[in-house]
């Protein structure tokens, strides 16, 4: 069991935590602030622990010396600011004098927020390089490091792995809850166990088929990635979205487990892909030669109603259609009411298919909607997520 923040003495330390504040800005306003309000948690028993609080955060990708005038963590200390109803210092600076004097004249239960960390991505990558200098140097402006950031855990960063090879770490409150989701669903799932697979790319979703096919009763697949199972099977299907590269793997898990993998017996079809289109719901041996499918139909929704019912765990990832559009969501939004009636552990991967659901007005307290897209993937594959991995384990638990 990896040490969290409550297994430290926080008085009068320098804790730096590594927060996820890569939220979606336009014209320097914040338009979601919920990564930040995630975090908030840790942040204020920080504070409440009489700590001096010093967050990192990334800000979207610098590639270039333009992207640092736009991607500033400067409204997000504004708002942040006003979350936590207290002050909190900003630092235009990744390293340097300036943020070591204010770190050293910092005071408990203040709070200071470094500038974005991927601003040392340019021009050398050393943030995301993991570059052992910029972790070292992180590290010496703290004397306890915490991971509250998910989404970035299955990357090895200097602002994560960086400075916890070089201090006392521990997760925040964010992180534990994330692993205590996953873990009923990675050591002993409770049966039925059901997969819902979705998206556009076969290729995104192997790791997860091959790690959980025998560990599932049922993967249950829409989206995009359908029509290359149902082409594997010798479908045609028309103009839909094809991953010709993975049709190989897909004949394989067929032939191997036909009985676990479910796929549509209808699709919602049209010409084109727009908000106005004219759909139809055919069965999957009537596809025409120029229709698209876009989202699953009517009788399989109820097919997949009816595996979702009887489960006692579920795991989904990746929307069942373009549910961009409204007019191919239905069957997204179908299966996540279903999914609010069922009595069980529940958990829905983070990135795109969280952001649609609540898009789509899904509220459900006892389904955990993660935070972290590709960590909960790389979680789903069975693969170690280096950002907790390199945590101090907790020897007395």
């Amino acid at each position: 069991m990896k040490k969290t923040i409550k297994d430290f003495d926080l008085t009068d330390k320098k804790i730096l935590i590594r927060v996820d504040f890569n939220v979606p800005i336009k014209d320097g306003k914040i338009k979601d602030d919920n990564r930040i309000k995630s975090s908030l948690e840790t942040i204020k028993y920080a504070i409440d622990n009489n700590a001096k609080v010093i967050l990192l955060s990334h800000l979207g990708r610098v590639k270039e010396k333009e992207d640092m005038k736009k991607l500033s963590l400067k409204p997000i200390a504004l708002r942040l600011a006003e979350l936590l109803n207290q002050n909190v210092k900003f630092v235009e600076e990744t390293r340097g004098k300036k943020l070591e004097t204010e770190i050293q004249n910092l005071k408990n239960k203040e709070v200071l927020l470094i500038e974005n960390t991927r601003f040392e991505d340019y021009p050398d990558k050393l943030e995301s390089k993991n570059d052992e200098n910029l972790g070292k140097y992180w590290a010496s402006l703290g004397d306890i490091f915490i991971n509250d950031a998910f989404a970035t855990c299955h990357r090895a960063h200097a602002s994560n792995v960086g400075i916890a090879s070089h201090i006392p770490s521990g997760i925040g409150f964010l992180v534990e809850k994330e692993v205590k989701a996953f873990e009923p669903v990675l050591n002993n799932p409770k049966k039925p166990f059901t997969v819902i697979l979705g998206g556009a790319k076969v290729e995104d979703k192997i790791p997860i088929i091959e790690n959980l096919v025998t560990k599932a009763d049922h993967i249950l697949i829409g989206g995009g990635m359908a029509y290359t199972f149902l082409k594997a099977k010798n479908y045609e299907v028309g103009k839909s979205l094809l991953d010709l590269d993975h049709l190989e793997f897909c004949q394989n898990i067929l032939n191997k487990y036909p009985n676990k993998i479910v796929l549509p017996t209808d699709s919602i079809n049209a010409l084109e892909i727009t908000e106005d289109s004219i759909t139809h719901d055919k069965n999957i041996e009537d596809f025409m030669d120029d229709e698209i499918g876009l989202d699953i139909g009517d009788s399989t929704i109820k097919e997949f109603e009816k595996y979702i019912k009887m489960s006692k765990t579920i795991v989904w990832n990746g929307p069942l259609g373009y549910a961009e559009y409204k007019i191919f969501s239905k069957g997204t939004k179908k299966i996540a009411e279903a999914l609010e009636n069922v009595k069980g552990v529940k958990i829905i991967g983070g990135g795109d298919t969280g952001a649609i659901l609540e898009n789509l007005g899904f509220k459900d307290e006892d389904t955990h909607i993660s935070t972290g897209g590709g960590a909960s993937l790389e979680l789903l594959s069975g693969k170690i997520l280096p950002g907790i991995d390199i945590i101090d384990e907790n020897l007395e638990k």
